[in-house]
């Protein structure tokens, strides 16, 4: 090791974000551990190896407990650091949750071996992550404060600098640069960079996606720049939607003033060894082009992209993808120009696709939007139409404090509600409180196993998630993205839980029990008299899965016989992660409930009768 060459640190991603961009974060436990302590003797500055989707993904697809897998990861890694990324208030989901279960999700995550935690909040609002910083210093883990790159016209290196200014002045022991969707240009990197070093006495490290081609290069700028850590992944896991492979970095800054100082040998084995499991773990069935064109041309990553294929194949409506690119931009500038990245790439995105299908702008607002107007996600970065702050505001005022201020906490209804025979650890408290439904089914499977292919969660996602995806679709939305021109979109829709109401009105449109005609692509069924039967017919306006209560174990909204007011809400569908509220078109009695607890409902699909009042 030479002493005069300033030395350059590389997480590796390979074992969090590599495999949630490439695999849909389907890596097993059993996956890790074989190569973790081969791994461990690289000589890496850290390894990801926790947060992100892989939280929800480890109950939900894989039966696995993630707490149990870092601790287990924990045992592997003797030498070098392990970290995670953290959504600052939002904790691993899509919502700000209260202080009280981020401090315990942090004291035990801590407890359980990180060293690292990467902090972010979707608008750069640093009031979203000052808690968070706090609480894992007091701990006795580094806090990485992180900045989301994007580009809007209210985004430009003075803001990310002061916003590295406050994370610093809040306690950050370090600065992330993230650039989520690979649109950091190489020598806009290297100003960012040097501006950052300039102003803060912290290290300063990048995580780059590879989606345009460009990271490698942003990479080498900003280490010239004074750069002290830089992501990347195994090769088997590298590149496309992923980080930029080690392989390339450590061939790239060989013979200059940079050294790595990392053992190539033991590079080679790991990723020799994630080839061979790769054949297991990859998604079939859509192949990713290597370098985005799309994200290049218009900034809308993939991701984004084949997310909104499937939603709008599901409505029936594939044909107004279009149109739902061309209101993306729109509605971000509308929103203030957040950063897209989770849960604000949901928040935008859907609201574009409502836009489109109802013909009207905002005629539809999801509650969560309505909160972002009202102040509850945060402050963003440019100011929030006044038209959408009329309809989502409905004379009340937004709020200007910090949005957790406003939660009560949320661990003791968490241990209230959950069955102690289900409980083995106080970290079940947690991920209950995070994820109830998805926890609750986990820890049933977990006391009574009844899975025997180990695969089995993982195809069932990928039918559902890929079904819509074929070669013709991906084909033309490259075709269309060609002739398009809009401004800054920087992020991929994941998993979020959206509830949507419209005043009094129903998204369940009521229809009479009469067979009709196929209804338009994108709009609703034909309404036809429901004199004829004398009751209406509650259809579910979208292909989804059935709730009839709110959460577990709380009681449904509505049974066989009860009254109930216009605009009462009669049940919930559940589509690619989005909660929609179905109220009942009128006053009247609920006939009869024809669809089932948690199961499956197909477009227009009667899912409840009823017998308005008077009839």
């Amino acid at each position: 090791m030479d002493e005069k060459k300033p030395r350059v640190g590389i997480t590796d991603t390979t074992l969090r974000d590599a495999h949630q961009s490439l695999w849909a974060t389907r890596m097993r436990l059993t996956d890790i551990l074989p190569i973790a302590e081969r791994i461990d003797e690289i000589g890496y500055h850290s390894v990801e190896v926790w947060g992100g989707a892989t939280f929800d993904v480890c109950m939900r697809y894989l039966n696995e407990d993630p707490w149990d897998r870092l601790h287990r990861i924990r045992e592997r890694f003797k030498h070098t650091k392990i970290q995670m990324l953290l959504r600052g208030q939002n904790l691993v989901a899509y919502r700000n949750y209260a202080d009280d279960l981020l401090e315990e999700f942090i004291k035990r995550g801590v407890a359980g071996g990180l060293d690292i935690i990467r902090i972010f909040d979707a608008l750069n609002d640093t009031r979203n992550m000052q808690k968070a910083i706090e609480i894992t210093r007091r701990e006795g883990a580094h806090a990485q404060g992180t900045i989301c790159y994007t580009i809007s016209p209210v985004h430009d290196i003075d803001h990310f600098v002061e916003t590295a200014r406050e994370l610093v002045d809040m306690g950050s022991d370090s600065i992330c640069i993230k650039d989520m969707s690979g649109i950091l240009a190489p020598y806009k990197a290297f100003e960012l960079v040097e501006r950052l070093k300039e102003t803060v006495e912290v290290p300063i490290q990048l995580h780059c996606h590879a989606s345009t081609g460009m990271a490698s290069n942003s990479y080498i700028k900003a280490i010239e720049a004074g750069a002290d850590v830089v992501d990347c992944a195994a090769a088997p896991l590298s590149l496309y939607t992923s980080q930029p492979a080690v392989e390339s970095m450590v061939a790239s800054l060989q013979d200059t003033p940079y050294q790595l100082d990392l053992d190539f040998d033991a590079i080679r084995d790991v990723s020799e060894y994630f080839e061979v499991v790769s054949k297991n773990r990859k998604l079939m069935g859509v192949e990713q082009p290597i370098i985005d064109v799309t994200v290049i041309s218009h900034q809308i990553p993939g991701g984004m992209a084949t997310n909104l294929i499937a939603q709008l194949e599901q409505q029936n409506a594939l044909d107004r993808m279009e149109e739902v690119l061309e209101e993306i931009p729109i509605v971000r500038k509308d929103m203030g120009y957040p950063p897209l990245v989770t849960p604000t790439s949901q928040l935008v995105g859907t609201q574009a696709v409502f836009n489109v299908l109802l013909g009207e702008r905002y005629k539809i607002i999801p509650r969560e939007i309505e909160n972002y107007v009202k102040g509850y996600y945060g402050r963003p970065a440019g100011p929030i139409d006044e038209e959408l702050k009329r309809r989502a505001l409905k004379g009340e005022d937004p709020i200007t404090c910090r949005p957790a201020d406003m939660l009560e906490p949320e661990l003791p209804k968490a241990k209230r509600e959950l069955n102690p025979d289900l409980v083995e650890k106080e970290e079940d408290f947690i991920s209950y409180a995070i994820f109830p439904d998805i926890a609750l089914k986990f820890f049933r499977w977990r006391k009574n196993p009844v899975i025997d292919d180990e695969d089995a969660p993982l195809k069932q996602m990928e039918k559902r998630e890929r079904m819509f995806l074929d070669g013709s679709s991906i084909e033309d939305l490259t075709e269309s993205l060609a002739v398009m021109v809009s401004e800054g979109v920087s992020q991929a829709l994941q998993n979020l839980s959206i509830t949507v109401s419209l005043g009094g009105a129903s998204t369940g449109e009521a229809y009479a029990a009469t067979p009709a005609s196929a209804p338009a692509r994108g709009g609703p069924a034909a309404r036809v008299d429901r004199e004829e039967l004398g009751k209406l017919m509650v259809r579910s306006p979208m292909v989804g899965t059935f709730y009839a209560t709110p959460s577990p174990g709380a009681p449904p909204y509505v049974q066989e016989g009860d009254a109930v007011e216009e605009g009462q809400t009669l049940c919930l569908i559940e589509v690619m992660k989005l909660f929609n509220e179905i109220p009942s078109p009128t006053a009247g009695r609920v006939k009869r409930i024809l669809a089932r607890h948690g199961e499956g409902v197909e477009y227009d699909e009667i899912i409840m009768e009823i017998e308005p009042l008077g009839d």
